[in-house]
């Protein structure tokens, strides 16, 4: 029996400590989760979390070289082809990459300003004549430069105003490298097309390096090495000339090189743009150094027998897209022939 004020009994205390673990019971219950309405905004917010990573690996894997690099090393492993584009075509738009050039078929002069449009004229099949006029109604409705028209000739339109208000707005240049940029990789046939064809127009444009009279001593093509022996590709022309003639750049540039070896002996080459090179061998003198800019015309080296060669001569070379082609079959008015050569 207890008194007024005396302490609870251990029986009542008993009977409330169960009330009293109930709230600790509940917090341990709660750490495994929320429970109530924030619960699904939760499990939402996870799923919408991994629905971003996979979008971010799949836009890696196709709009960066990082991307194009895995999937190439992905698809060489297991034995199939892939679409991935080439990594340096993420730094010019793989406007200019190393492809074969197309046949040439040039059946009369190129009249000067035309030469564009007989470039287009060797993919399309229309006349150089209505190309021109096409070229002319394009680059007066973009406003633009000649690239641009191109692009808009092989792409269409709204592509190509699209590509250059992006490339205005950013500041960039207005060159078909850059505009491509712009455009999304479901375009780049097109825009192969559209390389291709400034490329030829841009090989139609040159020069010759030598006075017409110079003849041919050995042509583009297999031969038997006179040098070397055996059958060989020959991959310019060999133009007989006296030692110290004035060699003359075919087209303005930049010089890319203006080295000697053992081979070519001294040679300049000049990079034209768009995907355009030419080589000048076995030079006497060089009056050009690397990295200079020359314009077309202008006396580069003088010609001599250095390298590995049988005689005076200088080999001119030409090549597209990095592969060597014949450079008489960019020209009407075709140097003369001779028999014999020399490399």
């Amino acid at each position: 029996m207890t008194g007024p004020g005396s302490s609870p009994s251990r029986k009542g205390a008993a009977a409330r400590k169960p009330a009293a673990s109930k709230p600790a019971a509940s917090k341990r219950a709660g750490s495994k989760g929320p429970i109530g309405p924030d619960a699904a905004p939760l499990h939402l917010r996870r799923w919408a979390e991994i629905v971003l990573c996979l979008v971010c690996l799949w836009a890696a894997s196709y709009r960066t070289p990082a991307g194009a690099l895995v999937r190439s090393l992905a698809a060489r492993i297991v034995g199939v082809r892939t679409s991935a584009r080439p990594l340096l075509a993420y730094y010019s738009a793989g406007v200019y990459a190393q492809r074969a050039p197309p046949q040439i078929t040039l059946r009369g002069p190129v009249p000067p300003g035309q030469a564009l449009a007989y470039g287009i004229a060797q993919l399309d099949k229309r006349t150089p004549a209505q190309i021109q006029r096409e070229l002319a109604r394009l680059q007066r409705a973009l406003s633009s430069s000649e690239d641009a028209a191109v692009l808009a000739f092989f792409c269409g339109e709204e592509p190509s105003r699209f590509a250059l208000q992006r490339a205005l707005g950013e500041g960039d240049a207005l060159d078909l490298e850059s505009l491509s940029r712009q455009l999304p990789p479901r375009d780049e046939s097109c825009i192969a097309q559209a390389a291709q064809a400034i490329t030829i127009g841009t090989a139609f444009a040159l020069a010759w390096p030598l006075p017409e009279t110079v003849r041919v001593t050995s042509p583009f093509g297999p031969r038997e090495h006179p040098t070397l022996g055996g059958a060989r590709m020959h991959n310019g022309v060999d133009l007989g000339t006296p030692v110290e003639t004035p060699v003359r750049a075919v087209a303005a540039g930049l010089v890319r090189r203006a080295s000697s070896d053992d081979t070519n002996g001294k040679i300049v080459i000049l990079d034209h743009g768009n995907g355009v090179e030419t080589l000048y061998c076995h030079n006497d003198a060089l009056l050009v150094a690397s990295g200079d800019r020359v314009a077309r015309g202008q006396v580069i080296s003088r010609s001599g027998n250095t390298g590995r060669s049988t005689g005076p001569h200088l080999h001119y070379q030409l090549e597209l897209g990095g592969h060597p082609v014949d450079p008489l079959r960019y020209r009407v008015s075709r140097a003369k022939i001779a028999a014999g050569g020399a490399d």
